[in-house]
């Protein structure tokens, strides 16, 4: 059982977005410690009624996810997946994002490195090497071997769990979830609104609307404090990134959704009328709802889809029809690999950090100077990404 037949083809364009975006991920990440670089390289301001294309790179990486999301499902049942093995591969990616976010966000503040009996440098470098154990793809047919190291990568976790003391001598605790734990979120109710609408377009299309309106019902003073509508308070942010990743799964069934024999310059133009509805709808709401990241409101989500759509829908004309596709290969081990792309930086931070090296001269901290280095880490990053791929180091959740 298939909920769509899809182009069996592999889509450059779609790994091409996601190395893309990693890249541009790393390069803000380094950024956002530069000082004297002008706004629109920085997050604007919760309050500001804008966006820098920085406050577009986390709605980037969730309509990807929602692009993937029909290609991954499909391929499930394709092999042979009942619909319950499906739904357990789905729980148990969600728990990994969860557990990811949670040890993440635990080791930027809040700990008590004197209660923990060791820096926090050392604590998050055994996470990583637990985390390597647990999702490492093995390349061995010696399940045995895999399972004890599986085995050990969850005991590591575990007893860091354990050993992780806030500043009160508290257990580690979600205070949020983290970027990877919200995409976690995003990611289940996705799968389930996918699953539930076997696919249809104009079904998940329907719930982008009541994503933005479960926001609304937890905003809008003559309806917030309704009994029956109070659940919408604690899932309005979720609702938000919901529909990024709902849009990212509309453009993808637009242009390879194979049920039907489409033209292919009517596969164009549904995309760029869905595009053009994501900004129609952002302007309307936009009076009502000012446009901020922070706040994650209806009119920074619809417009950055619209971006999102715009976006790819150059790189699918250009990498897949007109075969421009060379120098996508740099993007291309990121793309297989982001989880370990993701933490790679992180690993880089941590570990300068125990051994008290500096990666970072005050020359580098402003202006132009500060923006080439971030450059430089970035691309660096994913250089490093290429060779760990080489030597078949690779993480799936």
């Amino acid at each position: 059982m298939q909920y769509n037949k899809l182009s069996s083809q592999r889509i450059l364009s779609i790994d091409a977005f996601r190395g893309i975006t990693i890249l541009v991920m790393i390069f803000v990440n380094e950024l956002a410690g530069i000082r004297d670089i002008p706004a629109w390289a920085k997050h604007m301001h919760a309050d500001e009624d804008a966006m820098s294309f920085v406050d577009a790179v986390f709605p980037a990486f969730l309509f990807i996810v929602g692009m993937s999301i029909p290609f991954a499902i499909n391929n499930r049942l394709k092999k042979g997946d009942s619909v319950w093995q499906l739904q357990l591969h789905i729980l148990f990616r969600i728990l990994g994002l969860l557990v990811l976010g949670v040890f993440l966000v635990n080791t930027e503040e809040g700990y008590n490195e004197q209660l923990m009996g060791m820096s926090i440098n050392l604590w998050a470098l055994l996470f990583f090497v637990g985390v390597i154990l647990v999702w490492k793809v093995y390349y061995t047919k010696n399940k045995t071997l895999v399972y004890i190291l599986k085995t050990i990568g969850v005991v590591l976790l575990a007893a860091l769990a354990f050993i992780y003391k806030g500043e009160k001598g508290e257990h580690i605790t979600p205070e949020w979830w983290g970027i990877l734990g919200l995409i976690g979120w995003a990611y289940l109710y996705s799968c389930i609104i996918y699953q539930l609408f076997k696919g249809n377009v104009l079904g998940i299309c329907l719930m982008i609307a009541v994503c933005m309106g479960v926001f609304i019902a937890s905003h809008t003073d003559s309806l917030k404090d309704i009994s029956w509508l109070q659940w919408t308070h604690a899932q309005s942010g979720n609702a938000i990134h919901t529909s990024l990743t709902l849009s990212g799964m509309v453009l993808s069934l637009l242009f390879f959704k194979m049920d039907k024999e489409i033209k292919e310059s009517n596969r164009f133009l549904n995309a760029f009328i869905f595009t053009a509805a994501l900004f129609v709808a952002g302007y309307f709401l936009r009076p009502a709802f000012k446009i901020s990241k922070i706040h994650a409101t209806p009119t920074w989500a619809l417009y950055s889809a619209g971006f999102c759509c715009i976006i790819f829908i150059f790189l699918y004309w250009l990498i897949d029809k007109k075969h421009i596709e060379k120098w996508t290969s740099f993007f291309k081990p990121a793309a297989a690999n982001p989880l370990l792309t993701y933490i790679i930086p992180d690993i880089i931070y941590f570990l300068t950090a125990l051994l008290g090296i500096s990666l970072f001269p005050d020359s580098l901290a402003y202006g132009l100077p500060g923006a080439l280095w971030s450059a430089f880490f970035a691309v660096a990053v994913m250089g490093i990404a290429m060779l760990l791929s080489k030597i078949k180091l690779r993480l799936q959740l």
